[in-house]
């Protein structure tokens, strides 16, 4: 695949690792406050949510980015689910890609050759249940597209940070609160091409399209990606890359990389606005060229 690959998996855990430090490294230029040795619940809110005292938890991050395309078939589930594929019926039509590619990692994962690994990372059967969890729910949050899970994300996140008081055990809100900046990291993290400089963004927005119109002409999909890519690029930008950033802000455990983001995002929008037509004719171009030479 020109996108989903390894080498975008080695970016997006990049950017993983980058967000993590912002949490743990305090007071070392990320706009947190050093308080005290102890690195736990500090950050500029005064609450990590227990994240930056947890080493499974920050490895088990890690590990889902690495893992989260694992087998991806360069369409989306929709595609999947349409063709009636085989993992669309294994996995019920449900974040197809993403359970195929936990499930497929994680059986290689319990194989002999990872046997010092897996002892490395857990002693106990309980925290290695607790290492799957966090695993399947970081690599889930990856689907931004199915609306059942759209709206428990969001459900969770007016629970969280509702200025209304809620009645129920601290540990609970805690835990909570943790998912979702585990959530809004990888999320972030997967797309976090369009939170960097502009010759990132157009090179990764370059290999996506590639990808998607690679599928179009191999009747993968019904319409064409390049009338629209232009609009949906702008419409990307203002409906999940920007709100994004600004949850990321909202979560008030990232210091000065929220506001990285946001001004690349913003940027990477504008500059979008004025040249992406030409950009998208560039492509085209591109995509032909490659095709000829392959029939050469």
């Amino acid at each position: 695949n020109p996108f989903h690959n390894f080498e975008h998996a080695s970016h997006v855990t990049a950017s993983v690792k980058k967000l993590l430090s912002r949490i743990v490294k305090v007071g070392q230029g990320n706009g947190l406050a050093q308080s005290s040795q102890n690195l736990n619940l500090v950050d500029l809110a005064g609450h990590s949510y227990g994240i930056t005292s947890d080493p499974l938890t920050q490895f088990a991050v890690v590990f889902s980015a690495v893992i989260h395309d694992a087998d991806h078939p360069g369409v989306s589930n929709a595609v999947l689910v349409k063709e009636n594929t085989r993992n669309a019926q294994i996995y019920k039509n449900k974040s197809v890609a993403e359970q195929n590619s936990v499930d497929l990692a994680w059986q290689m994962f319990m194989g002999d050759e990872y046997k010092d690994l897996r002892a490395c990372i857990y002693q106990t059967e309980e925290d290695l249940r607790r290492f799957r969890q966090l695993v399947v729910n970081t690599v889930l949050a990856t689907d931004i597209c199915d609306k059942q899970l759209q709206t428990l994300r969001k459900k969770r996140w007016e629970t969280a940070f509702s200025e209304t008081p809620v009645d129920e055990a601290e540990l609970m809100q805690v835990d909570r609160k943790a998912t979702i900046v585990i959530e809004h990291l990888i999320q972030a993290s997967d797309v976090s091409h369009t939170m960097q400089h502009w010759n990132i963004y157009k090179s990764w927005n370059k290999k996506f399209f590639m990808e998607c119109y690679g599928a179009y002409r191999a009747g993968r999909a019904d319409s064409d990606p390049s009338t629209n890519w232009y609009k949906g690029e702008i419409g990307f930008f203002d409906f999940y890359v920007i709100p994004l950033a600004k949850k990321l802000d909202n979560c008030g455990v990232f210091g000065v990389s929220s506001d990285e983001y946001m001004n690349y995002a913003k940027a990477n929008r504008d500059e979008w606005v004025r040249e992406g037509e030409n950009i998208v004719k560039e492509f085209l171009a591109d995509f032909e060229e490659a095709n000829m030479q392959a029939i050469e």
